[in-house]
């Protein structure tokens, strides 16, 4: 969860965003090749004229995967990585994709999502060739209790924004500061108008974890992350994202968001997140 100093919700102030009440809710509609305008709904957890980096990284993981369906291939992303710029605005933004290394079996890919003639995000991506290893596939780690076993989380009344206020939490209860799991899901399209695949959806929920397991409390201390690295062993399917997160303060600045990433058939991947930790600023 990309997040920075607390500001009064006025979405209604951002011109370029969409508050259509026709058609499918979604956190993104297109206005043209690699455009897109975000909704309120992608409003940010401490800033609602930010954008939520969570939705945005979906929205990535969707437009190469559009540049992919241009051509044939048999390969699955394995590796998303983006490094967050600077402040990601809630204005319309454009995503280029292009290939860095092409293959037929190991292939990476760049793409740049630009707002207002700035580069905000870097993201790129390792494709990798699927094939049959079934017979040796295994993972360590305990599947988690099942959505439907755990109680809804209001969510909302610990963090702000439109992106907050649109998703379904069920989380386990904290076993200690930094420390818990959860699902999410939610009801909006990612795009309006266009299908987007499990991988691009499940993909737009993975940032929630850096609010779901706070180590200390946001109101005294802001602790955004820089970035988002998702591993992925297999192709997780929707409509849940499950995480198992941990969250770990240093004592000089830093601190780090790691969490196992499950769908409901069990572990999928994990995925890293940097911190940097301050005080909060009050005026």
């Amino acid at each position: 969860m990309h997040l920075s100093p607390r500001a009064p919700a006025r979405p209604e102030e951002t011109n370029s965003v969409s508050t259509s009440d026709t058609g499918p809710e979604s956190y993104y509609e297109r206005t043209g090749t690699g455009r897109y305008r975000p909704t309120v709904h992608a409003g940010g957890a401490w800033s609602t004229d930010e954008q939520h980096f969570s939705p945005l990284a979906g929205l990535v993981a969707h437009e190469i995967e559009q540049h992919l369906a241009e051509r044939p291939g048999n390969l699955e992303l394995s590796r998303i990585s983006y490094d967050i710029l600077g402040r990601i605005a809630l204005d319309e933004c454009e995503i280029t994709v292009e290939t860095v290394r092409p293959g037929r079996t190991i292939e990476l890919l760049e793409a740049t999502v630009v707002i207002g003639d700035r580069p905000v995000v870097r993201a790129r991506a390792w494709l990798l060739s699927s094939q049959d290893t079934s017979s040796v596939a295994d993972s360590p780690h305990e599947r988690l209790p099942a959505p439907e076993e755990l109680a809804p989380w209001a969510m909302g009344e610990e963090w702000n924004g439109g992106y907050v206020s649109s998703i379904d939490v069920r989380r386990l209860p904290p076993s200690r500061r930094g420390r818990t799991a959860a699902w999410i899901s939610s009801r909006l399209d990612l795009v309006a108008g266009e299908p987007s695949s499990a991988l691009a959806s499940y993909v737009a929920l993975v940032d929630t974890a850096n609010g779901i397991a706070v180590q200390q409390d946001p109101e005294k201390w802001v602790f955004p992350n820089l970035d988002l690295t998702i591993h992925l062993h297999r192709r997780p399917r929707g409509p849940w994202t499950g995480l198992d997160t941990t969250v770990t303060f240093g004592p000089t600045g830093q601190g780090r968001t790691s969490s196992v990433l499950h769908d409901v058939d069990g572990p999928v991947g994990h995925a890293e997140q940097i911190l940097t930790v301050r005080p909060a600023a009050h005026d």
